[in-house]
């Protein structure tokens, strides 16, 4: 196992019922908004998040002197929860952050408490394939989860194109663009909130590049994800999608009729990220999900 050390923070009173937030690849930890999360506190809840390694302020690592899969990031999930003293917990996943979500409870079913999956794929599905077909032009196999919507594909191919950004300024530019693609279409998009929180995950990550080694490691071991075993997780599952959601759509609800009993919402206006208007929504129904 590598030494790596992952910064992690927590919320609320020790004595109270635990969430362990688990945001996408890519991303850090405090993608989980401050004003969400503090709903979610003051509903009872000790939340936990983290920055997955090599992002934000937990460590990075030379990948090619220490390369890992997604094995090891999902991995770290667990680690987390014994960092906190946590034999289980609730766990609320975004994005990829879902599918690691879906392979705990799947592996250990004693730990998951309930989960929630936002914006996510189903396990096994190969998500990240389709997106790589999609960004190259390939056809989609028959059977193949919903392709990104076109924007999405648009983006991403230029940006694929595009010469690295020179600056700060330029960097954070490229990445409140990319925030702007993924809040979507659905509700208005405030600019100057996304600036103050791209300056802040650009000024607190270590090394900013160092959240290309998830592509790494996903290449890696492209089959980390196991197939067709969703129908064994036990935990009481709910599933959120946003109704403009630009790099998953359709995706929960295939999730939902994977797992048995689970529960399918839709957020209307929501894209793939997690917008203030939607805060209230979101938190109620986390903090209803989690009441048992």
């Amino acid at each position: 196992m590598q030494n790596v050390n992952i910064w992690s923070e927590e919320f609320g009173a020790e004595t109270d019922t635990p969430i362990l937030l688990i945001m996408g690849s890519m991303s850090q930890g405090i993608l989980w908004p401050d004003e969400f999360v503090g709903r979610l506190t003051a509903g009872g809840r000790r939340v936990i998040r983290y920055d997955h390694r090599d992002t934000g302020m937990s460590g990075t690592l030379d990948f090619e002197a220490e390369p890992y899969t997604w094995d090891d990031i999902k991995n770290d999930v667990y680690r987390v929860m014994d960092d906190h003293g946590l034999e289980s917990a609730h766990l609320v996943c975004h994005s990829a952050g879902g599918l690691l979500g879906q392979f705990v409870a799947v592996e250990r079913p004693e730990r998951v408490r309930s989960l929630t999956v936002i914006g996510s794929s189903p396990l096994g599905g190969g998500e990240g394939l389709v997106i790589m077909r999609a960004l190259m032009g390939q056809p989609q196999p028959e059977g193949s989860l919903p392709e990104p919507a076109p924007e999405f594909v648009a983006f991403y191919r230029t940006l694929m194109a595009a010469p690295p950004p020179a600056d700060r300024r330029a960097r954070i530019d490229g990445m409140i663009a990319e925030q702007r693609l993924l809040h979507g279409t659905g509700l208005p998009f405030d600019e100057d909130a996304a600036r103050r929180l791209q300056e802040r995950i650009y000024d607190r990550a270590r090394d900013l590049s160092a959240v290309a080694n998830h592509r790494l490691a996903a290449m890696a071991k492209p089959d980390f994800e196991p197939v067709g075993l969703l129908h064994q997780v036990k935990a009481p599952t709910l599933v959120i999608e946003g109704s403009h959601e630009p790099a998953k759509p359709g995706h929960s609800a295939i999730i939902a009729e994977q797992i048995p009993g689970a529960r399918l919402m839709i957020v209307a206006g929501m894209g793939h990220t997690l917008p203030p208007e939607a805060h209230e929504e979101l938190a109620a129904a986390i903090l209803a999900h989690t009441a048992g």
